[in-house]
């Protein structure tokens, strides 16, 4: 309950101020550390591993990520933005939802609806090489949704395509998230577990050479490796 109260008050805040027109980038980066701080408060041990990856790649960046909870979309912005110009893949109905829409429209998110494929495909390609070549780096989860068991046979060739096309950088990364989980009723807002430690690594940036399926494939065993190292 108290995490819950006090998340909604930080997501009304960031809704207010992206209302007024202040929600710039580090404010964004501000607002996610205070929301890792939250967790923390409440239970999380978090482990960060590669943050130096980051910054360590030239020119915009292509991050491809499995997607657990609503944790990572949370904390990204303060592990990422910080460090570099950021925006975010989501589902267009985040855009016009009451509360998290006018923060979700200050960050010029890549909106799609994720009914038609061939759509998505065409919104991504586009928006996505404008905003690489504009020097902003995009954050994909290629899932169709969160899941909490890894399924490679979900993960999408998205975000390759992506950097290929844009001849951008690809950083992977891992994570572990079901501290915080999926609530039945409100899916954003699920119980927390504190039994479950939270994992984020960032892989060694990389380009793509040649079709793409040997980095499709490095970025799956990446995440998969992780994935069965924290938990053994």
């Amino acid at each position: 309950l108290y995490f819950g109260t006090k998340f909604l008050s930080m997501l009304w805040g960031s809704r207010s101020l992206a209302l007024a027109n202040k929600f710039d980038t580090p404010t964004w980066a501000k607002r996610s550390m205070d929301i890792m701080k939250l967790t923390e408060d409440c239970g999380a041990k978090i482990h960060i591993e590669g943050l130096d990856n980051i910054t360590k790649a030239e020119g915009p960046v292509v991050f491809i990520s499995n997607h657990m909870s609503m944790m990572e979309s949370m904390i990204f912005p303060g592990l990422i933005a910080s460090r570099r110009e950021v925006t975010f893949v989501v589902k267009s109905s985040l855009t016009s939802h009451s509360l998290f829409g006018p923060t979700m429209r200050a960050r010029k998110p890549i909106a799609v609806d994720r009914k038609d494929p061939v759509a998505d495909f065409k919104t991504v390609m586009a928006e996505g090489v404008e905003n690489l070549n504009n020097g902003v780096s995009v954050v994909i989860f290629p899932q169709s949704q969160r899941m909490v068991k890894f399924d490679p046979s979900q993960f999408n060739t998205l975000g390759i395509k992506l950097a290929k096309k844009a001849k951008a950088t690809i950083i992977p990364i891992a994570i572990k998230t079901d501290f915080w989980g999926n609530g039945s009723l409100a899916k954003d807002i699920g119980s927390l577990n504190k039994k479950e430690p939270v994992y984020v690594k960032f892989g060694e940036p990389f380009k793509v050479e040649g079709p793409g399926k040997k980095e499709h494939q490095e970025v799956i065993e990446f995440i998969q490796s992780n994935l069965d190292h924290w938990n053994k």
